[in-house]
C-alpha cells in the first residue's frame, strides 16, 4: 500500500482511494469493488468501509440495492473540500484548476486585503509580520517559504474578522500550495516579497485601495511565475519528448 506519514491506516485509505478517484483511475458511474481495494492496499474490510464512507461523505461515492458502490458524477463532489482540494493539486493539476484557482483568489483576497486595512489589529499585524519575517528567512528552502507564505495569506484572511471570508483559506491555501510548490520547486520566481511587505505596510497604514492594489500585484507576479515555469517545462517536453534512459 502506498503510505501517507503521519496517518494511520484508515487514513492511507481515504488518501489512497481519494487520490485515484479525483485522478480518473475510476471514472464516474463506474462500480468500485471493495475486495479489490482490500487486496491493492493490503487492509481489512473494515479499513476499506470506512474509507469508503468518508469519501461517500465528500461526495465523492455512493450506495445503492443491487448496483453496490459507484463513483458519482464531478458535479456531485464537494470541490471546497480541503482534501479534495489538496488531491487535486497534489499530483499533476489541470490548467483548468489552476485558472479557477487563480480566478477565486482574484475575488476573495483584493476583498480581504480591503476589509483587512479597515479592521486589523495589533495581533494581526503581528502574525503578517512574522509570517513575511519567516519568509526572508526561508531563503533557498521551498518548503519553508510555502509554508511562510500560507501563513501570511492566512493571517491576511484572518485581519478582515469575518468568519466565512476566513473559512476561504482553504482554497486560498489549495492555491498557494499548488503555485509555490510548482514555482519555488523550480527555483524559477520573482523576489514576491517587497510585494507582500507593501501589502503589509497597505494593511498597517489603514489604506484600503493600496491594500487591494498590492494584492492584485501580488497576484500577477504569481501568475506570471506559473506562466513562465509551465512555459518552460512545456519547451523542455518539446525538446527532450522520449524519457531518458538510465545509465
Amino acid at each position: 500500500m502506498v503510505t501517507h506519514p503521519g496517518k494511520g491506516l484508515h487514513g492511507q485509505a481515504v488518501e489512497e482511494l481519494g487520490r485515484r478517484i479525483i485522478r480518473g483511475d475510476y471514472p464516474p458511474g463506474s462500480v468500485v469493488d471493495p475486495v479489490k481495494f482490500e487486496t491493492e492496499l493490503g487492509v481489512s474490510k473494515t479499513v476499506v468501509r470506512e474509507a469508503m464512507r468518508v469519501l461517500a461523505s465528500k461526495g465523492l461515492l455512493e450506495s445503492k440495492q443491487k448496483r453496490g458502490t459507484t463513483i458519482r458524477p464531478r458535479a456531485d463532489w464537494n470541490l471546497l473540500d480541503s482534501d479534495l482540494l489538496r488531491w487535486q493539486g497534489s499530483s499533476a493539476p489541470t490548467d483548468a484548476f489552476l485558472e479557477d484557482l487563480a480566478e477565486v483568489r482574484a475575488i476573495v483576497e483584493p476583498a480581504g486585503a480591503r476589509l483587512a486595512a479597515a479592521r486589523r489589529t495589533p495581533s494581526d499585524l503581528e502574525a503578517m509580520r512574522q509570517a513575511l519575517d519567516a519568509m526572508a528567512a526561508a531563503g533557498a528552502d521551498a518548503e519553508a517559504m510555502v509554508e511562510a507564505d500560507l501563513a501570511f495569506h492566512r493571517a491576511l484572511l484572518d485581519a478582515a474578522h469575518n468568519e466565512l471570508l476566513s473559512r476561504m483559506e482553504v482554497v486560498i491555501e489549495a492555491g498557494l500550495r499548488v503555485r509555490d510548490r510548482i514555482v519555488h520547486g523550480a527555483q524559477h520566481h520573482s523576489d514576491s516579497i517587497p510585494v507582500h511587505q507593501e501589502l503589509l505596510d497597505a494593511v498597517e497604514a489603514g489604506a484600503p485601495d493600496a491594500a487591494v492594489a498590492a494584492v492584485e500585484s501580488l497576484l500577477a507576479q504569481a501568475s506570471d511565475d506559473l506562466a513562465a515555469v509551465r512555459a518552460r517545462d512545456g519547451q523542455d517536453e518539446a525538446h527532450d519528448p522520449q524519457p531518458k534512459e538510465a545509465p
